[in-house]
Order: structure tokens, then sequence, then C-alpha cells
């Protein structure tokens, strides 16, 4: 009996609303070259500064998202691999790069020759090659902005520094490029956006620690994030955000745990397998199981913990959000770390680690992740592989029974639990 737990409402609506509006520009760019356009990665990027020119975003991620959100991911990937991308390169970028090449897009319409190739370079090496192969099939223009990883607990001032001055060679190259002057009233304001929707945003992650939780912080929190990368920096994010979090709170003050829509709260680390969302989403429904909190819900930023852009130092603030407020520019001790703090504060059962077959960046090291989580701290975890974009790397029965057997085991352990505690009264 499979419980359904996805939460719809008119937030949901609005997101919608809002996607479309951005691939209609995405179309009106292609067909017009009107307004500038730039592609670049979601973590740590710096779309403020976009507004300084009124130019949009392109995120490849998104498109490769959602092609295989919608069951279109595995053609392009095999054109791709025809052309020589090898099998365990990054599904999304051979997605991305075979749909560009077959003309597919997520909504029929037309994708952009970008004004500029972004590679906002933030931890993993597959992008600097990815972006040089965006730049050679679009022939746009590339900047490659190099990030230095997170080697201490904060970013040194040099470290701010160096982005920094990099950050205005961008805003001169886009300039040329553009034929338009930078707008440095405008970025602050951008800025001054993004932290407002940074801290709406926060507020809902922190719903999460309510039982039960008002929303799944793993499979609702795809819906929140699509608005937060691409309007985090203009008003219609705000707008957004303050309709999600009023809703959500709603929901708290409506809902009362009956103790039998949340009998499970787990932190989920890894992206979740695309191609087969439902389905996954459905073997975690099964247990009414809800995650809590999740990696994945803050590629974008680590807003829960504090992290805000400051309009009073815009460039400063991009380059520290560059930097050091995306969990992709961290070390594994940084993430074991959060994820504690996940289980602890916002009071989970257990951590769920999805292995993603062609994401080395979120990947590699999970084994020794699960080893410290599960020995070091005592804490229940399940570890279980699939890929993000590839549909071929799923396995729906093998998934669902290690994560019947995860249920199963912590299920009893409750039981335990309660039967000692009441033993004892």
């Amino acid at each position: 009996m499979t419980t359904q737990t996805e939460y719809r409402s008119q937030l949901h609506h609005r997101q919608k609303e809002l996607m479309v509006k951005w691939y209609e520009r995405l179309n009106e760019a292609a067909e017009t070259g009107e307004p500038p356009t730039v592609s670049m990665m979601i973590s740590g990027n710096c779309v403020e500064l976009l507004e300084g020119f009124s130019a949009v975003p392109i995120y490849p991620e998104v498109n490769a998202l959602q092609l295989a959100i919608r069951h279109q991911s595995l053609e392009p990937i095999l054109l791709a691999e025809e052309l020589g991308y090898a099998a365990d390169n990054c599904a999304y970028v051979k997605a991305d790069i075979g749909a560009y090449l077959r003309g597919i897009t997520p909504t029929g319409g037309k994708l952009p020759k970008p004004t500029l190739v972004l590679c906002n370079f933030v931890g993993c090496n597959t992008y600097l090659k990815w972006f040089e192969h965006v730049a050679e099939f679009t022939g746009a223009p590339l900047y490659t902005l190099d990030v230095p990883f997170m080697r201490y607990d904060e970013p040194t001032h040099a470290d701010i520094e160096y982005v920094v001055k990099q950050l205005k060679e961008l805003i001169k190259r886009l300039e040329d490029l553009t034929g338009r002057k930078f707008d440095y009233d405008r970025f602050k304001e951008a800025v001054r956006c993004s932290s407002e929707v940074e801290n709406l945003w926060s507020r809902i992650k922190h719903l999460a620690k309510h039982s039960p939780s008002p929303f799944d912080a793993y499979f609702d929190a795809i819906t929140l994030m699509g608005p937060l990368y691409v309007y985090r920096a203009k008003p219609e994010g705000v707008e957004f955000f303050e309709i999600a979090l009023k809703e959500l709170q709603e929901k708290v003050l409506n809902e009362r745990d009956d103790g039998e829509r949340e009998q499970f709260r787990v932190v989920i680390e890894g992206p979740p397998p695309y191609p087969h969302f439902r389905t996954f989403r459905d073997m975690f429904a099964k247990w009414n199981a809800t995650a809590v909190a999740s990696t994945y819900s803050t590629v974008g930023g680590l807003w829960e913990f504090g992290a805000r852009h400051d309009p009073s130092t815009p460039f400063e603030s991009v380059a520290r959000h560059m930097l050091e407020h995306n969990v992709t520019n961290r070390n594994y001790l940084q993430r074991y770390d959060q994820i504690k703090k996940y289980v602890e504060d916002w009071n989970a059962d257990g951590v769920i680690i999805h292995f993603v077959k062609s994401c080395r960046l979120f990947s590699a090291g999970q084994g020794d992740m699960r080893d410290y989580f599960t020995k070091t701290l005592g804490i229940p975890t399940l570890y279980i592989e699939s890929d993000l974009e590839d549909p071929r790397y799923f396995s729906e029965a093998q998934l669902k029974n290690r994560i019947d057997a995860y249920f199963e085991a912590l299920e009893h352990q409750k039981l335990s639990h309660r039967g000692i505690e009441e033993r004892r009264n």
C-alpha cells in the first residue's frame, strides 16, 4: 500500500508560472537576441551580478534535470556516448550536450546561444570541461571564474579578494559583449533581494523541525529550488518564498501528528534519481518517511545555518557565497558536520546516502561517510546506488528491498525502545 505524501498548493502553481516565464524569456532571447543570457552553474553562482546587466541565467543543470524528470534524457545521453563521451562521464553533461546537438529542450521552445559561457568553477573538475564543450558547440565566448576550494574553516581575505577581482573583470567582459553599462545600483538591489530570499528559505527549512514536518526537505524541496536559483536576486523570488513560507506555516498550525503521516524522519545525502523520481519517492511514502533535511537542497547555498548576502558589501558577499556557502566547495569533514547537525537539530531517526554513479563530486567518499555515521556516531545509515540522470542505472527491485529492510530495522528499533520505556514506567 503506497501513501501519497506530496504537498501541492498555491506555491506549486506559482512555481510553475515562474519557471515557464523563465523558459519563455530564454526562447525570446533565442529568437531576438535580447535579453543577454549567461550560461553558468547553480553551485556558488553569481546571479546577482547578471542583474546589473538585466541578463537572464541559463542553467544547463536545470535543463538536464527537466529532461530527466520528463523521461527525455536517455536519447541525448546515447548521442553523447556515440560522440565519445564515456559511460562514467557526468550524465548531466551528456544529456546537456546531446540535447543541444539534437535540438531537444525541456519545454519544446528554443534555448539561445549564450552571450557568455561562465564557468563558475566550484569543487568539481567536470565543470571546467563541460563548459569548454558548451562554448565549443555553441560558439559562445568562455570565461572561467576560478573559485578556490575551502581549505580552512573560513575563506581567507586573499581568497575573497581573488574572487572579487575576477568578478570585476567579468563585469568588463560583459560590458564589452552586451554593449551595456553595468548598473551598480541594480546589482546592489539584487543582492538585497537575495538576502531576503535566503532568510525566507531558511525559515522554511527550519519548519521541518516541527513534527510532522509540513513538507519533505528532499522531494518537495525540488519544487522550491527552481525559483531559488532563477529568481533569487529578483522581487519575484521574494514574493514566491513569502507565499511558500505562509502556506507552510499555516500547514504547521493546522496539522496534528497522529503518528501515521510521519513515522520516520530521515536526512538524505546526494541528488535524487530524476528519471524515476515518482517511483523513488513512493518507496519512502510507503513507510510514511519524511526527509526533514537534505544536503542536495543546499547545492545553491547553506542558508539555514545563517549565511546571507549583504547589500552593504555586495561584491565581497557574492565572493563569500561562492567560496564558503555552497556544499560543493566544502570538504568532507564540513559535510559530515552539516549532516550531523541535521540529525541532531532536526531530530532525525537516520541517514540515507544516495550514491550517484555519474557524479563523482557528490559520491566520492560516501562509503567512508556511511562508516562514520554508522560506526562512529551510531546513526542508522542506509547506502543505496543509482543515477541522477541516466535511467539505465536504476534497479527498482533492488532499491525497494534495501529501503524496506532499512525501515523494517528502524521500526523494530523504535518498538524495542518503546517497550523498554514502558517497562521503566
